[in-house]
């Protein structure tokens, strides 16, 4: 069924070899790939690369990440390996504090909010998953030079150790990071904000316990910058640059020690890696083209000061990787996949600029300037106005159930649930896939076998909330722990839900017959009119 392990799915064309080519072994391109491959689905990954890049770029990952991470089975294995953040500082050069931003234990998705990581860690796991797959096949040294496509399939030319070949698909996702050969293949060109910064980035690696501020910006104008834990074991402090011309200079070891003297010593920490990297604020005018997409840095490049850049590319796979399944399984239309960038862009959009807007407040270079943000903010504390928290929009203009109810497009939230046999976050209870969630009263329009026979045909998981555990013969009934999902439909003033694969409520009902209508609708949109009209006549 859709969004769970399964067994092989259906032929591909002839002289096809694989359902999805990834382009890119990051962390986006191994979720993608981990994600289609647990659906049954043959993946290729090309990376030019001959091993894992196996040094730090992304340093958090937020609650919904760790929803994808849980859902794949490696959430455990990192949770000893990241460290919690419950606070980010926003403070002046003279150490003033200007913004202090909080973060839930337990946030919307079931997880802590704000994760600090050593990436190598996070890519080793997903790694070790994908390589334990046997629908994903991974290949190193192999850069992709050549792509051609017609209806049907796109074909791949590789060259590798063993010289080059040539690979055909029925897609290909282009997860190559910011210099993505793919999206230039595609001819596709991006929309630049004009922020682009050049920063000097230096890790550290622990040698004893260490008090070292683990999320912290000092807004300072002689010298912007960013201290930031990632996991347990490491540090990263980032100073902004005047040039990139001057990263020669500063990078000497001597020069990096005397700018962390205040917070490390050699004794504390050892220096592993200083490197320049530039902030930019792109976004790729097409995400798709025929049978190739984009996802991850390939398709947008942003700021780091929300920490939503990794973030956002696993949303890219998590929103592709069903859309495809749904298409490679023949049950939904190509153009689904339409759907994809806009759904995506927006809110990547709306990231992009709250992150670009932060960066111009923490970055001012001009003493006046900053002088003046410091009366602001300080004033805005001394009136205890709390900083809004960032929240991201919903999604519109995709694959959603008709109207304007209140939770169409919204994240959805993930709480603990108890099957009777399990207690646990209801992702871990009930598996993958489509979620129906429904009140224990409104199951009327579901009773049909037929009904319920064509939701399980579809991969859409019934889930029934009721006020204990009972079996059901094509339902999951599970209670509601901590009341978390009966206060969420009651705020939505519905009594079902759906939720998708990558936890974006597709629609909401409210009675009965409302039920079987919404029911009705999505077997439409992910079965095709025959289904729905089938179901429809017995709902």
């Amino acid at each position: 069924m859709t969004g769970t392990d399964v067994a092989a799915v259906g032929p591909v064309p002839d002289g096809t070899a694989v359902d999805v080519v990834v382009v890119g072994y990051g962390p986006v391109g191994m979720v993608a790939a981990a994600l289609l491959g647990r659906t049954g689905h043959r993946v290729l990954v090309l990376e030019r690369y001959a091993g894992l890049y196996n040094l730090p770029r992304a340093a958090s990952f937020d609650d919904e990440t760790m929803r994808t991470l849980a859902r794949l089975g490696v959430a455990e294995e990192l949770l000893p390996k990241v460290r919690v953040q419950p606070t980010y500082e926003w403070r002046n050069g003279k150490g003033d504090l200007l913004i202090e931003q909080s973060f839930a234990e337990n946030g919307r998705s079931g997880w802590a909010e704000w994760n600090m990581m050593y990436q190598p860690d996070l890519e080793e796991a997903l790694d070790t998953l994908c390589r334990s797959m046997d629908r994903v096949e991974v290949r190193h040294s192999s850069s992709v030079v050549a792509l051609e496509q017609t209806e049907d399939r796109v074909t791949v030319t590789v060259e590798g150790p063993e010289g080059r070949e040539t690979v055909e698909a029925r897609y290909v996702l282009g997860c190559d990071g910011g210099n993505s050969f793919v999206r230039s293949a595609l001819g596709v060109e991006l929309h630049d904000y004009g922020f682009s910064e050049p920063w000097m980035v230096c890790d550290f690696r622990f040698r004893r316990p260490t008090e070292v501020p683990r999320a912290l910006q000092l807004g300072d104008p002689l010298s912007p910058t960013s201290i930031i834990s990632l996991g347990p074991a490491h540090h990263r402090f980032s100073f902004m640059l005047d040039s990139v011309g001057d990263f020669e200079t500063e990078r000497d070891p001597r020069r990096v020690w005397k700018r962390v003297a205040s917070y490390l010593t050699p004794d504390d920490a050892d220096l592993i890696r200083v490197a320049t990297y530039t902030f930019r604020s792109l976004i790729a005018d097409e995400w798709r083209r025929g049978r190739v997409l984009l996802a991850g840095d390939a398709a947008h490049q942003m700021p780091p000061f929300l920490g939503q850049g990794m973030c956002s590319g696993f949303r890219d796979a998590q929103n592709l990787a069903f859309k495809l399944d749904l298409v490679l399984r023949g049950t939904a239309p190509d153009d689904i996949l339409d759907t994809y960038q806009s759904e995506r862009e927006p809110h990547v959009r709306a990231v992009t600029e709250k992150g670009i807007e932060l960066g111009h407040l923490q970055t001012l270079r001009d003493p006046e300037q900053a002088a003046r943000r410091d009366r602001t903010l300080l004033a805005r504390r001394a009136e205890s106005a709390a900083p809004e928290p960032m929240r991201f929009p919903d999604l519109v203009d995709g694959l959603f159930a008709r109207g304007a109810d209140a939770g169409r497009g919204r994240l959805s939230v993930q709480g603990v649930v108890d099957d009777g046999t399990r207690r646990d976050r209801l992702d871990q209870v009930v598996g993958g896939g489509f979620h129906l969630l429904v009140e224990e009263g409104h199951l009327a329009g579901l009773e049909d076998g037929r009904v319920l026979d064509a939701l399980a045909g579809a991969g859409v998981r019934v889930v029934v909330l009721g006020e204990r555990a009972a079996e059901h013969p094509r339902a999951a009934v599970v209670q509601d722990v901590d009341g978390t999902y009966h206060a969420w439909l009651a705020e939505l003033g519905c009594s079902a839900v759906v939720v998708r694969p990558d936890f974006y409520v597709y629609g909401t009902a409210s009675g009965s017959d409302a039920v079987a209508g919404l029911v009705t609708e999505l077997l439409g949109a992910i079965c095709g009119p025959a289904t729905a009209q089938e179901v429809g006549s017995e709902a």
